[in-house]
Parts: C-alpha cells; sequence; structure tokens
C-alpha cells in the first residue's frame, strides 16, 4: 500500500509525457530500469490512449489529482489507524478493571501514542525487531480463540460459507444489512493495516503470509465470534474481548496492544514512504529525512511529519472518545485509497499492459463495483466521524497540488528566462570577468540551457571559477537509478569555456545521503571519464570523416547549437556517440580499451587538448569547491486570478519559505556556499 499509488503514477509516466513538471529527457530512456516494452504498433489503442493524454492538458491535471487524493488519504490513515488501533486495545480494559471509564480510555491511548511516537526516531528496524514473532503470535491466537468458540458454541456458523445466505441476509435486512458493509470494511482494511508497509517485503513473503497465516486464522477468529454470538448476542459491543477465555485476557490483551502499535508502526512507516516520494516527484515541500538503515533504503524517520501525525492522533482520540466514530471515518479512507487504485491500475491495463479490452473492462467492472457499494455504505456515516477523513484528504492535496502548481510555474519561468548562448558567446571565455582556479557547482532546475540566475553571478562576483559544471538533480520516474548511469554529462560553450551540464538522476526510492566530499569526487572522476570519452568519439569522427578538428569539437559537443526548448538537447550530442552505446553517462565504464584507433589518428593519452584540459580540471579541483545557489521567489503577477495570487503569493510562498533547503539537503558547509536570489513574476 504504501507509495502504491504514486508507483501506478511513475509507471504512467514512464509511458506517457503526463507529469506536469517539463524536465523530461530522452536520454532517460537509456536508464536500465527505465526500460519496458514499449505499446506496439498493432495494438493502436495503447498509442492512442498515450496520444490523448499527452495532447490534453486537463488529463494531465486529473491523473495528477487522483494520484495526490489517494496518497493525501493514505497519510490520513497514518492518523486515523494509530488512534482507532490503540484504544481499541485499551478499551479491552473497561468492563475488567474497576473504574477504568471513558476519561481513562483517552489518557491511556494518549500516552502510549505519545511513547509509539517518541520512538520513530530509532527506525523502524530497532522498533519493529520484535514485530515478525509477535505478529505470528497473535494470529495464531487469533485462529486457536476461534477454533475454540466454534467447539464450544456453535460449529453451524460454517454455513455461513454458503453464498446464498449473502442474498438471504440482503433480502432481509434491506437498508440495515447495505449499512452493516461498513463494518466489512473495517475487517479488511484492520487487518490490511499492519502491513502497509508491504514495499518493504518480498512478493514471495507477502504471499506465503497471507495464504497461509493471515487469512486462515482471520477467517477462524470471525467464524468463532460469529459462534460466540448466536449464544451470546447482546456481546456485540465488546464481542474480541468477552470471546476470549477467562484464564487468557490478560496475555490476549499484552498481545492486543503490541498487534496496535504494529499496525500503527507500518502506518505511519507508509507515510513516511508517501511524503518521501511526493517530494521526489515535485509535490510537497522539502523535508528533513532521517534514513535510520544502513542496510534497508527504505527505512526513514521524517520528523516533521512525525510530531504532525502525533498531534492529530492525540487530538482525534481526545475529541471522540470513542472507537465508534473514528471507524466511520477509517472505511472512508481506505475505500477512497482502493477505488483511486482501481482507477490507475486500469489505465496501466489499457496504456502498459495491452491487456485485452474485455478484461481490461471487467477489472473495473467488478471491482470497482464493490467499491462504490462500499463506499455507499460508509458514505452514510459522513455526520458521524466520516467526515474527518475528508478533512485530513483534503487540506494534503492543497498542500501538494499547490507546491507542484508553483514548481511548474517557476520552472517555466526558468526556461522563459534562461540566457541565449549568442550572449555567452559576446562575453567570450573570461565569461565577463575574471576566471579563478576552483570549480563552481551552480545547482539550477533546468535540463537545457543556461539559468538566468547565472547572470546574477556574473553581475554581482568579482571573479568566477575557472571550471562551471551546472547541476541539475532530477527524480526520474522509476524506483531506483543504478549508480553508473546517475550522471549525465554535456558540454556547455566551446572547450575554453569549461562549463558544463551535469543532471544528476535519482529513483523515487533512491537515497540521497552521501556526503559532499563523497558527491564531488564522483562528480569530478566522472567529469574526467566523460572527457575521455568525447576525446576518443572526435577522433573515430576525424578517422571516418575527416573534417576540421575544431568544427568538430565545438559542433558535437557545443551546447550552442542545440535550439532551446523544453527538450533536452541530448539527440545533438548523441550524434557521434551512436557507435559507443550512445551513451553519455560518464560514470559507466567507457570502451577506449576495447576499440583500437586507426594509426592515423593520435591516441586520446596523447591528445595534447585533452590533456590540457585533465591538469585544468585537477588544478581546479586542487583549488576546492564553491556551491553558487540560485534562491528564487515566485509571485503572482497583479493581473492574475485572486485565487492565484493566494496560492502563489501567500501558500506557495509560506511553504517554499519554511521547507528545508538546498544547502541544508546537501550538508555542505556555509562557508563553501554562495546565494543569489532572483524573483519571477509568473
Amino acid at each position: 500500500m504504501s507509495g502504491g499509488t504514486f508507483a501506478l503514477y511513475s509507471l504512467i509516466c514512464r509511458y506517457a509525457n503526463v507529469n506536469l513538471l517539463p524536465n523530461r529527457q530522452p536520454a532517460d530512456e537509456h536508464i536500465s530500469s527505465f526500460k519496458l516494452k514499449l505499446p506496439t504498433p498493432e495494438l493502436q489503442r495503447a498509442l492512442n490512449i498515450k496520444e490523448v493524454l499527452e495532447r490534453k492538458s486537463s488529463l494531465k491535471t486529473l491523473v495528477l489529482l487522483l494520484v495526490l487524493m489517494g496518497t493525501s488519504m493514505i497519510i490520513g490513515d497514518g492518523i486515523l489507524t494509530p488512534a482507532i488501533s490503540v484504544m481499541s486495545a485499551v478499551s479491552g480494559l473497561q468492563g475488567r478493571v474497576p473504574g477504568f471509564g471513558t476519561n481513562a480510555l483517552v489518557f491511556t491511548s494518549i500516552i502510549i501514542l505519545g511513547v509509539l511516537f517518541s520512538i520513530q526516531r530509532y527506525g523502524s528496524s530497532k522498533v519493529g525487531f520484535t514485530f515478525a514473532p509477535a505478529l505470528a503470535l497473535w494470529f495464531f491466537s487469533l485462529g486457536a480463540i476461534g477454533v475454540y468458540n466454534l467447539l464450544k458454541h456453535d460449529v453451524t456458523v460454517l454455513r455461513a460459507l454458503n453464498p446464498a445466505y449473502i442474498y438471504l441476509f440482503f433480502k432481509k435486512n434491506s437498508i440495515n444489512g447495505w449499512s452493516a458493509l461498513g463494518g466489512c470494511v473495517l475487517c479488511i482494511t484492520g487487518a490490511e493495516a499492519m502491513f502497509a508497509d508491504l514495499g518493504h517485503f518480498s512478493v514471495k513473503s507477502i504471499q506465503i503470509a497471507f495464504t497461509s497465516v493471515v487469512f486462515p486464522c482471520l477467517f477462524l477468529a470471525y467464524f468463532g465470534q460469529a459462534a460466540y454470538l448466536m449464544k451470546f448476542p447482546n456481546s456485540s459491543e465488546r464481542i474480541f474481548y468477552d470471546s476470549v477465555p477467562d484464564g487468557l485476557f490478560w496475555p490476549v490483551f499484552g498481545l492486543a496492544t503490541v498487534a496496535a502499535i504494529i499496525a500503527s508502526q507500518a502506518m505511519i512507516s507508509a507515510s513516511f514512504s508517501c511524503v518521501k516520494q511526493a517530494m521526489a516527484l515535485g509535490c510537497f515541500p522539502r523535508l528533513k529525512i532521517i534514513h535510520t538503515s544502513k542496510r534497508h533504503m527504505g527505512q526513514i524517520y521524517i520528523p516533521v511529519i512525525n510530531w504532525f501525525l502525533m498531534i492529530m492522533c492525540m487530538l482525534v482520540v481526545a475529541a471522540f472518545q470513542s472507537t465508534t466514530d473514528i471507524s466511520n471515518a477509517y472505511g472512508i479512507a481506505e475505500v477512497g485509497v482502493m477505488m483511486v487504485s482501481t482507477t490507475l491500475v486500469t489505465v496501466v491495463m489499457l496504456l502498459i499492459w495491452q491487456t485485452n479490452l474485455f478484461l481490461a473492462i471487467l477489472f473495473p467492472l467488478i471491482f470497482g463495483t464493490i467499491e462504490l457499494i462500499y463506499m455507499s455504505a460508509v458514505l452514510s456515516k459522513i455526520f458521524e466521524g466520516g467526515w474527518l477523513p475528508l478533512v485530513f484528504a483534503s487540506w494534503f492535496l492543497c498542500v501538494m497540488y499547490i507546491w507542484n502548481y508553483g514548481s511548474v510555474l517557476k520552472y517555466q519561468s526558468e526556461v522563459k528566462q534562461k540566457i541565449s548562448m549568442d550572449f555567452m558567446h559576446e562575453l567570450g571565455s573570461s565569461l565577463g570577468t575574471v576566471r579563478v582556479p576552483g570549480i563552481g557547482l551552480l545547482y539550477n532546475e533546468l535540463v537545457q540551457g543556461i539559468p538566468s540566475i547565472f547572470a546574477q553571478f556574473l553581475l554581482d562576483l568579482p571573479a568566477i571559477h575557472s571550471v562551471i559544471v551546472f547541476v541539475c538533480i532530477k527524480y526520474v520516474p522509476v524506483p531506483v537509478v543504478p549508480q553508473e548511469e546517475r550522471f549525465l554529462f554535456r558540454r556547455v560553450g566551446p572547450k575554453d569555456y569549461h562549463m558544463f551540464r551535469c543532471v544528476a538522476r535519482y529513483g523515487y526510492k533512491d537515497v540521497r545521503k552521501e556526503d559532499h566530499h563523497a558527491f564531488e569526487q564522483l562528480l569530478v572522476d566522472s567529469l574526467e571519464k566523460f572527457l575521455r570519452k568525447e576525446a576518443l568519439d572526435v577522433a573515430l569522427e576525424i578517422n571516418l570523416n575527416q573534417p576540421d578538428l575544431d568544427s568538430i569539437s565545438v559542433r558535437s559537443r557545443d551546447e550552442s547549437e542545440i535550439q532551446d526548448g523544453d527538450g533536452d538537447g541530448m539527440d545533438e550530442l548523441k550524434i557521434p556517440l551512436m557507435r559507443d552505446q550512445r551513451m553519455e553517462t560518464s560514470g559507466a565504464s567507457t570502451s577506449e580499451a576495447s576499440l583500437t584507433l586507426p594509426a592515423s589518428v593520435m591516441p586520446v593519452d596523447e591528445d595534447p587538448s585533452l590533456e590540457y584540459e585533465l591538469s585544468a580540471l585537477r588544478e581546479a579541483t586542487e583549488s576546492g569547491f564553491t556551491y553558487l545557489l540560485g534562491h528564487g521567489d515566485v509571485r503572482a503577477k497583479k493581473n492574475s486570478w485572486f485565487i492565484k495570487k493566494l496560492s502563489i503569493n501567500y501558500f506557495y510562498a509560506f511553504m517554499r519559505k519554511n521547507c528545508r533547503g538546498g544547502a541544508a539537503t546537501m550538508r555542505v558547509p556555509h562557508m563553501n556556499i554562495i546565494q543569489v536570489g532572483m524573483t519571477y513574476m509568473v
């Protein structure tokens, strides 16, 4: 469940350019984890759907809103699940401990929630090292108690397996039977909540656990409770604890409390994962992420989200003081996520899996109908607590959509205002200032072109570094980008400018926790490989075509001939690289050793221009790195709509001001950072 909607969205983005942030590059499709079977020409349906999705901006927005809505409801579950799970477990003390009333229930639940959220910073691997044995013992206990109640009270309830009783039930109870479906939702989602972070486990382990442990044990537990109710119909409000044999109450109570903590822990971890993936895809403000495990990359802790969830959980418990109203709210959130997932899976079936049209229609018809029936049942409780998840989901949806909307406008403004190469050629190789030894890493969001913020640095600084690298941190719609395919280099301008473009690509599950020293070393090594590979390709091109050396080195490597636009211009650079795996990824191993240059061509190691450039790079590296960060504010134009002004000038501006800055994200010493501010009118 954790991040399922974003995983489906990223899958759709791989096949159709539906991401509203216009920084997709053709070169991204050469990432090994990106490559998937494209729609075949024979199946025109998939191609037509792809074309419609890419052409209509309204459909792109609709898909994004669906994804954000599902994700918002998952994060809302991170509030409701701990509240209802802990309160349900603690409620067993009512009727067992004299004087343990509603106030005591609320107070005890709040204390447990406080402890639960306080230990999150230690990581789920440390918090959850007892999860597997505790869950196994919990499910086996449920199954054993169910068998005990079946054999002792009424084994004939097993006749309920006959589907005919479904018809008889609704025929007899009509509206009341339909309303009872809300309770069935809790039966399903209560078990699912314990495994909300399924992304940390293999498919095989999940299949074995659910088929051999979870399903049979829950099956026996519910039938055992039904058998108990046949004999004691007035015990419906406390059916679980009343059906437990007297001598086993306290052990079962302890297990129930542990199970509640596990379910809460799973949903909290799922919320962290969803927020991280939303941040990676440009749909959530940057927050501090702490990676709590060196072995498992998915185990993270987000302090701001943790304390926000804790406060909200405590407020929910204090306000409702009962599991009944919270359960009404819980059902709406869960069924909402199911409906969003069904819709996205249907799109994937039609666009990507190329499923038979009949089956593709049958899937939403069956599952969508069931979910709509359940949703109609839980919506009947909207005034009895069901409004709560809608409020939470709406709040998170607004935050994510406004952030995405503002980020898209900011990126589009940067694209429109980028510096032309004609202007750079007029400045000359000195860039109109003094070049001093050192490497300047200018961070920006453009994947092609020179950002306008660079002009501000040229105006404000008395000197500029001898080597300039425009670094763009970019998340691509794949889970993981291999380390050897991380960097994508391109030369910017003529050789004597010593300017380069570096696109650092990350998947939405990739971990960015390398320190700046390791990043700098990896970048320099990759840049050196790029220069050697470039020289090799030029040498091969000379041998084949025998044109003038200078014209080739400029034409094939100079970004000035790449036309401005939203594209990345990689095809222009790749022309001479076709013979060598079409790769610009300088982090990958080069094929220099496997290629033999003709006798008439100078070996790469003896190329004076290459040696000069490599020595200049080493000298700049020894002089150190400086991080040039542009702080771009976005303001709506005076003639903009009121809603746009409110969203951009206040909400988006507030989030940008309070989110985690680029310097903090990179963990770079302040003495190595230079920042320049700029305002974009959108």
